[in-house]
């Protein structure tokens, strides 16, 4: 049996905190040392750790750990709140990064290709999904996730996630050869399934914890136990039924204890599992994805121009959707720099257009 697992995981460990304690003394969120610890570790500078199955399937889970207990720890009533404002800032927010990530790719793209259109919509695509967890992870460890801005982020991102989906099926249809309605109508009508059975999922499970738990006044590890259970369910169906991302039930599910008697209790205990294990290895396996390739200055121009681009769109389309639902301009702005990270749903998006033969070259 190879071992080289455990030195690997040994390296994440010590390499995200070292970047990350780095991270917090020149006044930056320690989650932003751990990204750079994988890039550091990986391929693309040392080569000390590869991005094994293993790892990935860790990191998975890390991530459904991270969304699960960002729902334990959220404010349902102020959630409810900011649902249409939510909503407004996550729909401009998607339209804003797709057109610039077209205009960009328009202007880059050879127009001789086949399927040059679809190509530059799919760039575009790239740039409409936040990166929940990352965000959620920088919201906590800056006391900031129940704040209005940071519920709102918070919802917007879990939205603008669905949007990217519908996006992402409509341009794959239209490589196809045109929009195949059905298979659209499928998609939509999944995802409403999803919301209708995640609601009777997360509502009985409250109400049957709640019961459970409001019987006895000890705080019994069970409880945590089979709430987990209950989180990596959720996850499972989602994506396995409906095909909706697993950290979107994941949340769910932390939502469905939030605001119960031993909902801190359960928060804590997986919260330790995740600060101590899955969350290094989660957001380290994101900058072991990094490969540095021999590119071209055009190529590099294009990779500078994307991010400033990806930026700027969400800066401006989130606070945008966060000044018409009557932010203030602080608020607004706080919303679109909350809304700019990018990480797994645009690597998942990429690599659909990768295993996709419309888009290659």
């Amino acid at each position: 049996m190879d071992y080289t697992y455990l030195m690997s995981i040994v390296l994440i460990l010590l390499g995200t905190k070292v970047l990350g304690l780095f991270s917090k003394v020149v006044k930056l969120p320690q989650v932003v040392g751990a990204l750079i610890a994988g890039v550091v570790l990986g391929p693309a500078c040392l080569g000390w750790v590869q991005n094994t199955e293993m790892l990935s399937n860790l990191s998975e889970i890390g991530v459904i750990v991270l969304m699960f207990t960002a729902g334990l720890g959220t404010d349902i009533s102020e959630l409810r709140r900011c649902g249409k404002a939510a909503f407004v800032i996550a729909l401009i927010g998607v339209i804003v990064p797709l057109l610039g990530g077209f205009a960009v790719a328009y202007f880059y793209n050879d127009s001789s290709l086949d399927n040059f259109m679809l190509q530059n919509i799919f760039i575009g695509i790239i740039l409409t999904a936040t990166s929940v967890s990352i965000t959620v992870e920088t919201l906590k460890e800056m006391g900031k996730l129940n704040i209005p801005a940071g519920n709102a982020i918070l919802g917007a991102a879990i939205i603008d996630d669905i949007l990217g989906i519908i996006c992402l099926t409509l341009v794959i249809s239209l490589g196809s050869g045109g929009v195949d309605a059905a298979g659209i109508g499928m998609v939509l009508l999944k995802i409403l399934g999803f919301f209708l059975f995640t609601a009777i999922a997360a509502v009985g499970y409250h109400y049957a914890f709640k019961k459970w738990s409001d019987s006895s006044p000890v705080k019994l590890r069970r409880y945590v136990v089979i709430s987990f259970a209950f989180c990596l369910a959720l996850s499972y169906c989602a994506e396995e039924f409906f095909g909706v991302a697993d950290i979107t039930g994941a949340f769910f599910a932390g939502l469905a204890l939030s605001g119960t008697k031993k909902s801190d209790y359960v928060e804590k205990r997986v919260d330790t599992l995740s600060y101590m294990l899955l969350s290094p290895i989660f957001f380290a396996s994101i900058g072991l994805k990094v490969e540095l390739p021999q590119m071209s200055m055009r190529i590099v121009v294009l990779t500078v121009l994307l991010c400033v681009v990806a930026a700027l769109t969400k800066v401006i389309g989130c606070g945008l959707g966060a000044k018409l639902c009557h932010y203030s301009g602080k608020e607004s702005l706080q919303i679109g720099v909350g809304m700019i990270s990018r990480g797994e749903v645009a690597l998942i998006v990429a690599n659909k257009g990768r295993g996709c033969r419309t888009y290659e070259r």
